[in-house]
């Protein structure tokens, strides 16, 4: 495949990817008005801070075990649960997502502060 069609390629997957973002982050901010009884995220929002909290430690944690097993479908599964429950913490304290990514942007486009000690290009635009 040459470099235009992975060019293509990737910015296909960063929409999808960007989309099913979105469509997540809508869902869950609906969820606030939604019955407690009905909907797991909603009974989060109504139990508050600290047990969203909770739930995010608890996978961040489930997380960190996974990555160290080195098993891929575990990893995966548990970034998806960490994902999702990070995004109930930013609809929560009423954070847009957008915020993220603008940060995440603002970061990657930041120039590097520090001199590299292992000869890195000074250069190169810090990406976290």
């Amino acid at each position: 495949m040459d470099n235009n069609l992975r060019d293509i390629e990737e910015s296909r997957r960063n929409i999808f990817m960007n989309d099913i973002l979105n469509k997540l982050n809508k869902i869950i901010k609906a969820r606030k008005h939604a019955n407690y009884k009905q909907s797991y995220v909603a009974s989060l929002y109504k139990s508050g801070t600290d047990i969203i909290l909770k739930k995010l430690g608890e996978e961040a944690i489930e997380t960190v075990i996974a990555g160290k097993a080195g098993d891929r479908d575990e990893i995966i599964h548990e970034t998806a649960d960490l994902w999702f429950h990070s995004l109930i913490l930013l609809a929560h304290n009423n954070i847009d997502l957008q915020s993220v990514l603008d940060e995440l942007d603002r970061r990657f486009c930041m120039p590097r502060q520090k001199k590299s000690q292992e000869g890195v290009d000074n250069d190169r635009l810090l990406i976290l």
